[in-house]
């Protein structure tokens, strides 16, 4: 019989993780023990932060779940903020750590990395599992897998404590997955039958069903409103309006639709009213399909579908389409991007100019101004292929590690790491992560000196900038330092440079110094 620790990679290897990413330490080395020999590619980041930021990259372009190994107490804690940003977006990621002998816990007797409670400080993020008795691995194993893999998922936090690492376990199994809900398509059909002007507002919970969506769309002759974490579907498709519902252009479209379909989103403020105006359309004749129950029953909707979205699209063709549903998004997508402000216009077309000259890339952003912009407006060319932390959570230093799991979960993909001066000094390390890995990612730094965006929002609300004008290192300097080959861009030449080379790289674009703001 397998040590728990054994028995927990064995289970990993089983359910197709490749790839591990952690920082050891005394609490997990049982667990370091049990890898050698397992076929799973371990990453050292140099910050746990980075370990769940690179998990969920790895996780959204491999469709598979991403895997953070990091130690009891300050591991756990600074794998917080990724699994929060994972929850946000439903992204699922496992998080495994140690935690001290069961005798000790709760009592206060001041044992390394000791919690009062460790468990529930990531609780309130996803499930949280720990294991009281080796018996019992194979069942909390099978708990985290449905999890991770069935309905909304997001992240899971597994514990294993001290004296149990090297307990004998019972062997566990490949996951059974547990039967779709099957839901009853008939009403809704019957409204889109009706239904002389509908509009489709995609999210996140379609990337993987976007021939569905584009083949729906078309037979309904409905304009397709991407959300940010749906953008790279029906790229250039003339019914797509890969632009913001917090647009005035975009409500106006559904404020004037007739039968609205939502499909995967949340519906989440960050998404759908950016500018906190709370002039939304009222959505309450929508059908709505997401494959969370709970979700379903946070906004009130006429008809709703619990499943999987590539199963119900196909269910809902009408007979007839609309018969001005491109006309109607090409209204659209010229209003929109018109109301843009001028600075974010240029920042789109800087997106498309990149996108063009690195066709299939994957964009993978910071909180940074070029990831606000595109969030707003931009039509990217692969689905799952732009995404950032500028909405839902919007942790600061994401960029770095998730445009390193990217790169490991498809090493022959091209990935252009779109990130700020200040979001680049959260995490500066994981650039020699990315060398240690020779990775294939472009980090494109935009070097304001600051905080540009928030000075922005401070100066527009009329309080005195304060706070946003940390300095920046030589990034020339801290490239060489980092082992990465040095390159300044202005941003008419960047795309041609970010696709005349290939990483790991740094290409610094300088921009106006937010002390001048």
């Amino acid at each position: 019989m397998k040590t728990v620790a054994q028995t927990l990679v064995d289970w990993l290897k089983i359910e197709g993780v490749e790839v591990i990413f952690g920082i050891p330490g005394v609490h997990t080395i049982e667990l370091y023990r049990a890898l050698p020999g397992a076929g799973i590619r371990h990453v050292t980041p140099r910050h746990e932060a980075s370990a769940g930021f690179m998990a969920d990259g790895y996780a959204r372009v491999s469709r598979h779940f991403g895997v953070a190994l990091v130690i009891t107490g300050p591991g756990v804690t600074n794998a917080l903020t990724p699994m929060a940003q994972a929850r946000a977006d439903s992204i699922p990621i496992l998080v495994i750590s140690g935690v001290n002998r069961r005798d000790t816990l709760g009592k206060g007797l001041g044992y390394l990395h000791e919690l009062p409670d460790q468990r529930a400080v990531t609780k309130v993020l996803g499930p949280a599992l720990h294991l009281e008795d080796p018996q019992a691995l194979p069942g909390l194993l099978a708990h985290a897998g449905r999890a991770l893999t069935s309905g909304r998922p997001g992240p899971v936090h597994l514990e294993i404590p001290l004296d149990l690492m090297a307990a004998k376990a019972p062997p566990a199994s490949a996951l059974a997955r547990p039967a779709a809900p099957q839901p009853d398509p008939a009403k809704a059909k019957a409204r889109l039958r009706l239904s002389k002007k509908p509009v489709i507002l995609a999210g996140g919970g379609c990337r993987d069903a976007g021939p569905e969506l584009q083949a729906l769309a078309e037979a309904m002759g409905a304009p397709v409103i991407l959300t940010t974490n749906a953008r790279g579907l029906m790229h250039n498709h003339p019914l797509a309006v890969p632009a913001s519902p917090s647009l005035d252009a975009v409500r106006a479209l559904i404020r004037d639709s007739d039968q609205l379909l939502v499909v995967g989103s949340e519906l989440g403020p960050t998404d759908i009213d950016m500018y906190a105006t709370g002039q939304l359309p009222d959505l309450s004749g929508m059908i709505r399909i997401d494959i969370d129950g709970a979700q379903l029953a946070r906004h009130f909707a006429a008809l709703t579908l619990q499943g999987d979205a590539r199963e119900i699209l196909p269910k809902l063709h009408p007979y007839a389409p609309a018969a001005d549903g491109a006309e109607r998004a090409a209204e659209t997508r010229q209003a929109a991007f018109a109301e843009l402000p001028a600075e974010y216009q240029d920042e789109v077309r800087l997106l498309n100019a990149l996108r063009d000259a690195l066709p299939n890339a994957l964009f993978v952003g910071d909180s940074t101004q070029i990831a606000y912009a595109g969030n707003l407006y931009y039509s990217h060319d692969r689905a799952g292929g732009w995404f950032n932390a500028a909405t839902g959570f919007g942790a600061l230093g994401y960029g770095i590690g998730a445009a390193v799991g990217a790169a490991l979960a498809e090493p022959s993909a091209r990935v252009v790491c779109l990130t700020g001066d200040g979001g680049l000094m959260f995490h500066p390390g994981e650039l020699r992560t990315a060398f240690d890995e020779d990775l294939d990612v472009t980090f494109v730094v935009f070097n304001n000196e600051g905080y540009g965006e928030i000075a922005m929002a401070m100066k527009e609300a009329g309080a005195e900038v304060i706070g946003c004008t940390p300095s920046a290192p030589d990034m020339r300097a801290l490239a060489q330092a980092m082992g990465l080959p040095y390159t300044r861009a202005t941003e008419s030449d960047l795309p041609m440079i970010v696709a005349s080379g290939k990483g790991p790289r740094l290409v610094e674009v300088k921009r106006k110094n937010v002390s001048e703001f």
